[in-house]
């Protein structure tokens, strides 16, 4: 950097890169391993801000320290001059709200959006989901954990929420030394559950134990899209959740009938609410292991017009998509078993270290195994609220392929 006063700028601490390890982050890949880590000088406190630096010396990054992560640092800003301050931090959030605000995504009082998506909005740890008057923040950075009173009292100035609920991933908590526990954190919770419209069905959301922060909100738009094959078909939705899938192809779809099944009890009970509350009564909810539940409906001789698949994530690591990969393929075969002669498969997976390439040849090796032909009529991701960002790859996590299987 050609700045005059450069040396005034530095932060405190630097984190030396090994040689040849500096491009990924000139072209602002947010996360440093640390098997790229040369050495730290002096060593600051997790969560201090550091300096990332090539092993020339060069300037690269400002960013968030922690020892105790496989991702030692996270990257915020590549401007030598800006401080990780509070106003930074507001700049972000206003220019992620920003966003939404632009897609239309703040009109509706009882509507949901994710307002902020971690790397995608340059806030790396940070999730947080709206549901109308409330919000539900995750956060999965030690750095911005600790830093979480103001960022709050930043979401309350720039949203006026009623009130704020925090959830936790426990593995990912644990892997970064992140002490926040599940709680509503500012303002009122709702009596109950919290209730939201989505592509005009109304849901009950469990803001509080809810699976992620409440709802899949990601899935906002292939639910509609996946909706369009099932009219006068029978539709089987597995891993249902709360009814997302089965709800739109029961209401926007004209299904003839839906099953919708998962494990969670939980999940089943709220799922009935759900379609009682929308007066769906072509709709039914039972909870099972969904792996099971497909061999039974298999070998009961049950056939259904559309299938549909949404797992939860199978590969939480790059060492684990090889044994992702097989559950998938096993879960895709027992589907296309119970799918009747041109029906429909709706297959999905949020594993972010499984790609698109990934997905389609699994499906090719279901295709070879089961001697159906598959047609990939859509190859879908995530909507866009949840936008993918060129120097991170990896928040390009879903893929929704919907087939033809003849």
């Amino acid at each position: 950097e050609t700045l005059p006063n450069a040396a005034s700028q530095l932060s405190a601490a630097s984190v030396t890169l090994k040689p040849r390890k500096a491009r990924p982050f000139f072209g602002r890949h947010p996360w440093v391993l640390n098997s790229a880590v040369a050495r730290v000088e002096p060593m600051p406190d997790d969560g201090a801000v550091v300096d990332l630096v090539s092993d020339a010396g060069k300037f690269i990054a400002r960013g968030l320290f922690n020892s105790r992560s496989r991702i030692r640092v996270r990257l915020y800003s590549w401007d030598i001059g800006q401080p990780l301050d509070r106003e930074f931090f507001r700049g972000r959030l206003e220019a992620a709200i920003a966003l939404r605000k632009g897609l239309g995504l703040l009109d509706q009082l009882d509507g949901a959006a994710r307002l902020v998506f971690s790397e995608s909005d340059g806030l790396s740890g940070l999730i947080v989901d709206r549901y109308g008057p409330w919000l539900a923040v995750q956060l999965t950075g030690l750095g911005l954990a600790q830093r979480f009173d103001d960022l709050r009292d930043l979401l309350v100035d720039l949203l006026q929420p009623r009130g704020i609920f925090v959830r936790t991933e426990k593995g990912v908590a644990s892997a970064e030394g992140i002490e926040l526990r599940d709680a509503l954190v500012w303002g009122q919770g709702p009596d109950g559950p919290a209730f939201i419209v989505e592509n005009n069905l109304r849901y009950g959301i469990d803001l509080a134990e809810g699976q992620k922060t409440g709802f899949y909100l990601d899935q906002r738009e292939n639910r509609l899209a996946a909706a369009r094959y099932c009219r006068e078909r029978r539709v089987l939705d597995m891993f249902c959740y709360s009814g997302g899938f089965a709800l739109n192809a029961a209401a926007h779809g004209h299904a003839r009938e839906v099953l919708g099944i998962d494990s969670s009890e939980k999940a089943v009970v709220l799922a009935r609410a759900n379609a009682e509350l929308n007066g769906l009564t072509n709709v039914r909810f039972e909870q099972a292991d969904c792996f099971k539940a497909l061999e039974a409906l298999a070998a009961e001789g049950e056939r259904f017009g559309v299938v549909i698949l949404d797992p939860p994530k199978f590969a939480r690591s790059r060492s684990s998509v090889d044994d992702a990969l097989r559950a998938y393929h096993r879960l895709n075969r027992l589907a296309v078993a119970v799918l009747e002669p041109g029906g429909i498969l709706v297959t999905c997976s949020c594993s972010g270290h499984v790609t698109r390439e990934d997905m389609q040849y699994m499906l090719l090796g279901v295709a070879e195994q089961t001697r159906r032909n598959i047609q990939v009529l859509e190859m879908r991701g995530a909507a866009a609220d949840h936008p993918v960002s060129v120097t991170c790859l990896e928040s390009e996590y879903l893929k929704c392929a919907i087939c033809r299987v003849v």
